[in-house]
């Protein structure tokens, strides 16, 4: 699977952190491919690391820039904002889920690794989700 047609969800990228080694590990194999995420995925990471693991400030940025560094960002648009809505309302998915799959649809790729849909759920005929967790 070519990395520009692979985004991360941010639960992926989160992963990394993770004290479940196992987890750790397929996480950081998946991103060692590289692939796409988007700013939201920026977003959601720092979130959760500086409110929920407490993370320092100087440790979310560098691990922000080695996700940067081995994965494209998908800038967020109007454009994506509708598409998202409209996904939203259609499929039925959470708002900022379907933001993620908006980003995803938008950027080209044809996988979206998440744990957040529905494993093998295929969106507009064209983007497959996929929970790299599920055995």
């Amino acid at each position: 699977m070519s990395a520009s047609t692979q985004f991360f969800d941010t639960n992926i990228i989160l992963y990394l952190l993770s004290a479940d080694a196992d987890k750790a590990d397929r996480a950081e194999a998946l991103l060692a491919g590289g692939g796409v995420i988007s700013v939201q995925v920026l977003n959601e990471f720092a979130n959760v690391a500086s409110r929920k693991l407490n993370m320092p400030w100087a440790d979310i940025r560098e691990a922000l820039s080695e996700v940067r560094a081995v994965c494209r960002v998908e800038m967020l648009t109007v454009a994506i904002h509708e598409r998202g809505i409209a996904l939203a309302e259609r499929q039925g998915f959470s708002l900022y889920d379907a933001m993620i799959a908006a980003s995803a649809l938008t950027a080209g790729c044809a996988t979206l690794f998440t744990e957040d849909f529905h494993h093998g759920l295929v969106i507009e005929d064209r983007l497959t989700i996929a929970n790299p967790f599920k055995n």
